[in-house]
């Protein structure tokens, strides 16, 4: 017997046809990305910026916990705060994930927030050739526990550096030896080193992270670009992501101002960085880490971490990225 369609009926069909095909049509246009976001917003590297003038329209700071140290319940509450906005990953300092040994590890927080922890900040010293090999071997015990814990890339941080004294060309040779003899370490374990440039450091300006990257040798060693930090260092960061798309096998999300707060950078589409550009070209790229959004912390911040990372997820979602339920 063949059921009588009412005028009802045909309503309620008409309507779930059409936001089917809603749906449909957003998960066409939907970016091939999944993103994840980095702890440093989390972690306080140092005391409170003092309080503003009498008067001053400054929003107040918000006061942060903690410090470079593995803090289990601030590590906790940067765990809590993305898995519950639906990011894909989170990566953590080298120390991080060392000091929360002595804390019962970070297995508990993986498996209860349900965010997977995908790679780690950290690096061997590039520059002086007399302790390469235990530094490397330092390195090689975290990256260890980075892949116990279901971890993929290692994003080696360069040395800092007083950049007014710095001279790149007589350093050049032992960074390249040590880059490469930590990526052959680190590929040998089942890890992926990417190189990740940074201000203040000995690979900022685009002549040297170029420099670097074109010699290096790249079965071992991949790119992880910092496209905040290559805008504040003075590159294009387009440009740099396109030179190098092909080794691009990791990448920090992030903004740029100039501004007071967050050491110049801001949240996600608040500064200068073309970051649809980036999106555009990472677009369904198969890396073997992820796009982490960043926002460095810093002395004052005027939000807190959980709000500026809720800000940066409203932007991406405007830009066709979607997240976790």
């Amino acid at each position: 017997m063949t059921a009588r369609m009412n005028r009802r009926n045909f309503g309620r069909t008409v309507a779930l046809g059409l936001a089917a095909k809603s749906l449909s049509a957003w998960a066409a246009k939907s970016r091939d990305l999944k993103i994840g976001h980095t702890g440093i917003t989390w972690v306080n590297f140092g005391p409170p910026a003092p309080a503003p003038a009498s008067g001053a329209s400054k929003a107040p700071a918000v006061p942060r916990k903690g410090g470079p140290t593995a803090d289990p319940a601030s590590i906790e509450e940067t765990f809590r705060e993305l898995g519950g906005l639906g990011f894909y990953g989170l990566e953590l300092f080298s120390w991080q994930i060392q000091g929360m040994e002595d804390h019962g590890g970070l297995a508990p927080f993986i498996e209860k927030y349900k965010l997977p922890l995908i790679s780690a900040y950290g690096g061997p010293n590039l520059l002086d050739p007399t302790k390469r090999r235990e530094s490397i071997a330092e390195c090689i015990s975290w990256a260890n526990l980075l892949k116990k814990y279901g971890g993929r890339v290692v994003t080696i941080g360069p040395n800092g550096v007083r950049r007014s004294s710095y001279s790149f060309p007589e350093h050049k040779a032992d960074i390249l030896a040590t880059l490469n003899e930590f990526g052959k370490a680190l590929t040998d374990i089942g890890l992926t080193g990417c190189l990740h440039q940074h201000t203040g450091t000995c690979i900022e300006s685009r002549e040297e992270t170029y420099a670097i990257m074109e010699a290096v040798d790249t079965r071992y060693v991949k790119f992880g670009p910092d496209i905040g930090q290559l805008q504040k260092g003075g590159s294009d960061p387009v440009q740099v992501v396109k030179d190098f798309l092909p080794i691009v096998q990791h990448l920090h999300l992030k903004d740029y101002s100039g501004g007071e707060d967050w050491l110049g950078y801001c949240p996600l589409g608040q500064g200068k960085v073309n970051i649809p550009a980036v999106l555009d070209m990472i677009d369904g790229k198969k890396t073997a880490g992820m796009v982490m959004v960043e926002l460095d912390s810093s002395p004052g911040m005027p939000l807190t971490p959980a709000k500026s990372a809720a800000i940066a997820k409203a932007y991406l979602e405007k830009q066709r990225v979607t997240f976790r339920g």
